[in-house]
């Protein structure tokens, strides 16, 4: 006949066993939609002058050259 043996773990064993199993891979899918999200935004002018022109490696590539007569409002 088989036997029922419990096995008792803190509240810590079990936390650190869900985040060894799910931390990596919810690490790379919040990365990717982060991603995803700042590629989507960065065509509104809030993201592009609060946060793109302010990355050390691609902020000239962000930054508004046009002329002040040339801009329509």
């Amino acid at each position: 006949m088989a036997r029922v043996v419990y096995h008792t773990s803190t509240p810590l064993a079990v936390s650190v066993t869900l985040f060894a199993r799910w931390g990596s891979s919810l690490g790379i899918w919040g990365f990717g939609a982060g991603t995803a999200a700042l590629f989507l935004l960065s065509v509104t002018p809030l993201v592009k002058r609060e946060l793109l022109v302010k990355l050390p490696l691609l902020g000239r590539y962000y930054e508004d050259n046009t002329p002040a007569s040339d801009k329509p409002f």
